[in-house]
């Protein structure tokens, strides 16, 4: 059984000065990931290391799938701890974890050590070249590959000695919360969750909106995004969804607009509200699920003409993404399923034949003046009807 987890981070490793801030953020997200998992843990910081103790009955599947979400760690070690970090203890105590962790003792293996406590009368590779010596001598069957070796036998001392042989990989990535807050365009698809999941990974924290539009789009639509939110937010934590009723919106454009620029126009309007939102809740930008030239509103021409209504910064992750690129990161994170159910949302209901692929922007400004009788209005009640609903997994 082993008795704590010992963390691994990289990026954070090459901090200066401020790094024991992203350290600080990255122990709050382990602690908050971990308060649904059974047993009780404590979460405590070490020389580059993030050291998870465990006490009482806990799964080490669940935690280890738990520490997976967190953004920040790039390794998870299940450990067993040696408190006597004597060389004779600390040889005792990783043969007795070699002895209990593997039922068959005829593979080949390798010491790597890491001696954090300089006062340590061995250096690292004295460890190593002893500890190999000592697992030898007690197991027989066992023969030394420095090059290849079936099983990397790990050996830290520090105020403890600590030893592990399997390292789980984490989500890398930055802290949660140490890269300012930014508003998700959640449509629902598959793209818009991965984007959200990849913002978040660089330590930004997601609120969202999603525009919805009824009877034309239904309340299964918006339960499904409600557990898209809910999927992304096993990484992100806790999100705030706005659902934004934007059918008399979609429909006053129907009817005054161009029916090739009605794509371009609406997510104009989209842009505008997302970015109401997004001030206020001192959202630092925009995201969203775009693509060059996946579908006719994200050519560069389009993108440009979206961009135009925006004040804020609009971040697209996926920009330079294939399609199955996209899928692929979906089907890792859990969101692929439910993002390909068969529901509606308002940017599919009214789609034109031939929808203008280069728009250009004078053009589209010149209809969009066509709106001024109600649409400013018709925002505004928008924004007054959002629903909001708080998302936590």
């Amino acid at each position: 059984m082993y008795q704590a987890f010992l963390v691994k981070y990289a990026e954070i490793g090459i901090k200066g000065k401020n790094r024991y801030k992203f350290e600080n953020a990255l122990c709050t997200q382990m602690e908050r990931t971990l308060k649904p998992v059974d047993g009780e843990f404590h979460v405590q910081r070490q020389q580059g290391r993030i050291f998870v103790e465990a006490k009482g009955d806990f799964d080490e599947e669940d935690v280890i799938e738990a520490l997976r979400h967190v953004f920040g760690i790039s390794g998870i070690c299940p450990v067993n701890v040696i408190e006597d970090k004597t060389w004779e203890s600390v040889a005792k105590g990783v043969g007795d974890f070699v002895e209990q962790q593997y039922d068959s003792l005829d593979f080949t293996f390798k010491v790597e050590s890491k001696r954090s406590d300089k006062h340590y009368p061995m250096t690292s590779p004295e460890v190593c070249v002893e500890m190999g010596g000592v697992l030898l001598d007690r197991f027989p069957g066992l023969s030394v590959d420095v090059h290849d070796p079936d099983v990397l036998i790990w050996v830290e001392v520090r105020e403890k000695a600590y030893v592990y042989s399997k390292i789980y990989a984490g989500a890398c990535g930055m802290p949660l919360g140490t890269n300012g807050k930014a508003m998700l365009l959640l449509s629902g698809g598959i793209d818009s969750p991965v984007a959200g999941y990849m913002i978040a990974k660089r330590g930004v924290y997601v609120d969202a909106v999603y525009f919805h539009a009824p009877p034309y789009t239904s309340e299964r639509a918006k339960q499904k995004v409600v557990d898209l939110a809910k999927l992304v937010s096993r990484y992100t934590g806790p999100i705030r969804l706005h659902v934004v009723n934007f059918t008399d919106i979609q429909m006053y454009i129907y009817e005054q607009c161009p029916h090739e620029e009605l794509t371009i126009i609406m997510r104009r309007y989209m842009m505008r509200i997302a970015e109401i939102f997004a001030e206020k809740n001192k959202c630092l930008g925009l995201i969203t699920g775009e693509s060059i030239g996946q579908v006719a509103s994200q050519t560069m021409q389009s993108l440009a003409a979206t961009n135009d209504v925006c004040t804020m910064p609009v971040y697209r992750p996926l920009i330079g993404f294939d399609k199955q690129d996209i899928v692929d990161i979906s089907e890792k994170i859990g969101t692929y399923e439910t993002s390909i159910l068969p529901y509606e949302d308002c940017c599919t209901i009214f789609v034109a034949k031939h929808p203008v692929t280069k728009p250009n922007l004078n053009v589209i400004r010149h209809s969009e003046e066509k709106l001024v009788e109600k649409i400013d209005e018709m925002v505004q009640t928008a924004i007054d009807t959002v629903e909001i609903i708080e998302i936590d997994e």
